[in-house]
């Protein structure tokens, strides 16, 4: 058993006892199982053949999860896999949506017009308000899915409070559809660099987690992400996340009219080497307004 000295108040889970419980079963915790509080060790005894039951009934449901590979012949960097998805989430028809939300293929018809150009849309005061306000729910929607990511809280679980919560304040999640991309936000795992469908895996101690929300409401996305540390994260994976977040504000301060969109990369490339990284070269920033993806392109890194 394990107690933590300011753990809050719980009832114990023994038949009959139901007193105030503060002491955790640690495989519950290991196995990311909410609950399983006890209020000594002798009720935990009294339990242990019933609640074992549950112990082994999460690691058989695990194992088969596990074991579902949809890429059989992918070669994975890293111990990741792919889980099952549950089904497509759907959005009232009262809510507005951009042009590839029913297209049967995903495909985004007014950015491939002006694909292969390279014009910046520059927008008006009242274009800027449009946008403040999209980003603005955009923010609400992803602290809504950061409040739910915990140990043992599955991705997929995170892309139903997303959607929700997107629904809620009458937007269209971004992501579903595009390009036939099955759910409403992006989780992103660990080695996976972004764009990870949420899936039925289970948030794991140590594992990092980057959740990506694109809302569109009234004709323009808003669209921003953030990667939290779940449980007890390595010093390494720490330290990544946190350079990351320092190449992110180096690159704002320096943000201004005049300054080259290539400056940006450089700044971010700059510090990312100072600290022992590279920077992934196939994925870049890009514009967004009334479109998901537009020009300008925006490197991270230089030349």
């Amino acid at each position: 058993m394990s107690a933590g000295e300011r753990a809050p108040s719980h009832a114990c889970e023994t038949v009959g006892c139901g007193a105030e419980a503060r002491l955790q079963c640690p495989t519950c915790i290991k196995l990311g199982i909410q609950g399983s509080f006890f209020c000594s060790q002798s009720c935990f005894k009294s339990s242990w053949e019933t609640h074992k039951q549950l112990h082994k009934k999460t690691r058989s449901s695990e194992s088969s999860l596990s074991q579902y590979n949809p890429w059989p012949y992918f070669m994975f960097t890293g111990s990741l896999r792919p889980y099952p998805q549950s089904s497509k989430r759907e959005v009232p028809s009262s809510i507005g949506r951009p042009d590839y939300a029913d297209d049967p293929h995903g495909f985004p018809h007014s950015e491939q017009k002006v694909r292969s150009s390279s014009n910046i849309k520059c927008l008006s005061d009242e274009e800027i308000e449009s946008m403040k306000v999209a980003c603005k729910l955009a923010r609400e929607v992803l602290d809504e899915g950061v409040k739910v990511a915990a140990i043992g809280v599955t991705t997929d679980e995170i892309d139903r409070v997303v959607h929700e919560a997107a629904v809620e304040r009458e937007c269209y999640p971004s992501p579903l559809n595009y390009h036939g991309f099955p759910k409403s936000c992006c989780t992103s795992i660990n080695e996976v660099i972004c764009h990870g469908i949420p899936d039925m895996r289970p948030l794991q101690n140590g594992d990092i987690c980057n959740i990506d929300v694109t809302v569109y409401h009234r004709g323009y996305h808003g669209d921003l992400n953030e990667t939290l540390c779940i449980g007890e994260v390595s010093n390494t994976s720490r330290n990544l996340v946190k350079t990351t977040w320092e190449c992110l504000q180096k690159a704002i301060e320096i943000v201004k009219p005049g300054v080259k969109y290539r400056d940006v990369g450089a700044v971010i490339q700059k510090h990312a080497q100072s600290q022992g990284y590279s920077v992934v070269r196939s994925y870049c920033g890009h514009g967004i307004h009334q479109l998901f993806h537009t020009a300008p392109s925006v490197p991270h890194y230089a030349s």
